[in-house]
C-alpha cells in the first residue's frame, strides 16, 4: 500500500511560480509511475503530468505544456510539480498520484493510489 503526502500548494499571483512536492511511502517508489492531477470547483479531476518509473519519460497536459515541469528523486521517494507562469485557470487541488508499473492513461480511474490534494489559488 502506498501512502502519498503532497505539500507546497499556496495563493500566488498571476505569473508566479509555485513548487508541490509528494512524498511516498509503504511501497517501492521506484516500481511506480507518478502523475499529477488537479480538480477545480465544479469540475471533474483532470490530468496535469506524468513521470515514468525512472525519470526517462514525461507527459503533459496541453494547458501546461511548456509552463510546468514533473520530476522526481528515487532515492528520497518524492515527485514534484514545478509551476510557472501561473494562470488563474490553474487554481484547483492538485493530487498526487502512483500506479505500480508502466503509466497507464490519463483517466483517474486508471491510478491506484492517491494524495489528500494541495489547494493551489492563482489571485489575478
Amino acid at each position: 500500500q502506498v501512502q502519498l503526502v503532497e505539500s507546497g500548494g499556496g495563493v500566488v499571483q498571476a505569473g508566479g511560480s509555485l513548487r508541490l512536492s509528494c512524498a511516498a511511502s509503504g511501497g517501492t517508489f521506484s516500481n511506480h509511475g507518478m502523475g499529477w492531477f488537479r480538480q477545480a470547483p465544479g469540475k471533474e479531476r483532470e490530468f496535469v503530468s506524468a513521470i515514468t518509473r525512472n525519470g526517462g519519460g514525461t507527459t503533459y497536459a496541453d494547458s501546461v505544456q511548456g509552463r510546468f515541469m514533473i520530476s522526481r528523486d528515487n532515492a528520497k521517494n518524492t515527485v514534484s510539480l514545478q509551476m510557472n507562469s501561473l494562470k488563474p485557470e490553474d487554481t484547483a487541488v492538485y493530487y498526487c498520484a502512483a500506479v505500480a508499473g508502466a503509466i497507464p492513461s490519463r483517466a483517474p480511474s486508471q491510478w491506484a493510489y492517491w494524495g489528500q490534494g494541495t489547494q493551489v489559488t492563482v489571485s489575478s
